[in-house]
C-alpha cells in the first residue's frame, strides 16, 4: 500500500470479500474503509490496519464467508490460523501480543462500519483476546551499560572522524536522551531542529500522527552537530535528519534517503556489540526507549513526567511497562530472604 490519498483507495479497491465499488454509494462499504483507514492514523498505523483486515477478508473469501455475516465462531476460528514468519522462513503460531493487536485492528473497521449503518455487528467485540504481558520482555540497559554504549559511541566518531561515524553517534545519542520512537527519528527533517525559550528542541511525529517536540539535551547535540557539520562540507543538509551517505563507489546510490527502521536496528547491534554490551545481539530501538523510561522512574522522576516524555495516552503503559519490572527486580523479598538466610549460615 502507498501512500495516503489515491493509494489507499487502489489498495482497498484489492481487498478480497467485499462487494465491488459503488460510486454512486457514499456509503458503500469500500468508500467507508478507506475513510477509516484514512481517520486519525499516522501511514504506519494504516499499513498495520490495512494488512490486518487484509487477512481477515482473505481468510473470509477461503472459507466462503459473508464478512457482514461473520460471528464469534467465525473470528475465533481464524485467530487460530495467525501465523508469523521468522527469519529462518518457517511459519510459526503469532504471539498472544500479535493476536491481540491484530483482533484489535480489525474490530476497529466494524466499529466504523457500525457507526455508519453499513453493518449491524461487530463479531470480534465478543471473540476472546490473549491476555498481554503486563511487563514488557524486551530488555532495558541498566546505568553502567547505557554510558558504555554512549562512550563507545562517541569515541567511535572521534577517532574515525567521519560522517557516517557521528551520523551513528548522534542517532544512539538521539534514541537514548529523547526516548523516541523510532519511527519519531527516522522521519524527522533537519528542517525540525528549532530553538523555543532558550532550549533547541526537535520536532517529531508521534504515534497517531500527532506533531509534539522533544528537548535536545548537550549530550544528544553535540555529535548531531557535528554529524551535520561534516555533512554540510559535502552539501546543504536538508530533507531527513539523519540520511543515508553516499557510496563512494557506486554512483546509483547517492545517499540522501532517511534511515530505515532495519538500518536503525542493525546499527545499534552492531554498536553495542563493540562497546560490549551484555545481551548486545538482542536489543532493538524499543531498548532504547524503554532504557530511558526505566532510569528515569528508578531515580524518581514523577510518572506523569516519564508519560508525557514516552508520549503514552495511558499512564498505566508507563507504570506497568517501564516501572514495574524494575520494581519487581529491586524489591523483590528474595533478597530479604537472602539476608535471612546469610546471617544463619554466616556470610556477613
Amino acid at each position: 500500500m502507498g501512500s495516503p490519498g489515491s493509494d489507499l483507495a487502489e489498495a482497498v479497491a484489492l481487498l478480497p470479500a467485499l462487494p465491488p465499488a459503488d460510486p454512486g454509494d457514499r456509503y458503500a462499504i469500500r468508500h467507508v474503509t478507506v475513510l477509516w483507514l484514512k481517520a486519525d492514523k499516522s501511514e504506519h498505523t494504516q499499513r498495520a490496519y490495512y494488512a490486518d483486515l487484509a487477512g481477515w477478508l482473505s481468510w473470509c473469501q477461503r472459507t466462503g464467508l459473508d464478512p457482514l455475516q461473520a460471528r464469534r465462531a467465525d473470528v475465533d476460528a481464524w485467530k487460530l490460523t495467525l501465523t508469523v514468519t521468522g527469519p529462518d522462513g518457517v511459519p510459526r503460531p503469532a504471539a498472544p501480543s500479535t493476536v491481540a493487536r491484530t483482533l484489535a485492528g480489525v474490530s476497529s473497521w466494524y466499529r466504523y462500519l457500525q457507526s455508519n449503518d453499513v453493518t449491524e455487528r461487530n463479531p470480534v467485540a465478543a471473540a476472546g483476546r490473549p491476555k498481554r504481558e503486563r511487563t514488557s520482555p524486551l530488555p532495558a540497559l541498566d546505568e553502567k551499560a547505557t554510558a558504555t554504549l554512549l562512550d563507545h559511541v562517541e569515541r567511535r566518531a572521534r577517532r574515525a572522524g567521519t560522517e557516517t561515524s557521528w551520523r551513528d553517534a548522534a542517532l544512539v545519542a538521539l534514541l537514548f536522551y529523547t526516548g523516541l520512537r523510532v519511527s519519531g527519528i527516522t522521519s524527522a527533517q533537519v528542517d525540525d531542529l528549532d530553538t523555543d525559550s532558550g532550549h533547541t528542541i526537535l520536532r517529531y511525529r508521534a504515534k497517531g500522527g500527532r506533531r509534539d517536540f522533544v528537548p535536545l539535551v548537550a549530550p544528544a547535540l553535540r555529535p548531531l552537530r557535528e554529524y551535520l557539520r561534516l555533512r554540510a562540507e559535502r552539501e546543504e543538509p536538508s530533507g531527513p535528519l539523519l540520511a543515508t551517505i553516499p557510496h563512494p563507489y557506486d554512483r546509483t546510490k547517492p545517499g540522501g534517503k532517511p534511515l530505515r527502521q532495519r538500518d536503525v536496528w542493525q546499527t545499534l547491534r552492531k554498536l553495542a556489540t563493540e562497546a560490549g554490551i551484555p545481551g548486545a545481539a538482542g536489543i532493538s530501538p524499543h531498548t532504547a526507549r524503554r532504557t530511558t523510561g526505566t532510569l528515569l522512574l528508578a531515580h524518581d522522576v514523577p510518572v506523569q513526567k516519564v508519560q508525557d516524555l514516552l508520549g503514552h495516552a495511558d499512564i498505566r503503559t508507563t507504570r506497568d511497562h517501564y516501572d514495574a519490572h524494575r520494581h519487581k527486580l529491586d524489591s523483590s523479598p528474595v533478597h530479604t530472604l537472602a539476608q535471612i538466610l546469610a546471617d544463619r549460615r554466616g556470610e556477613n
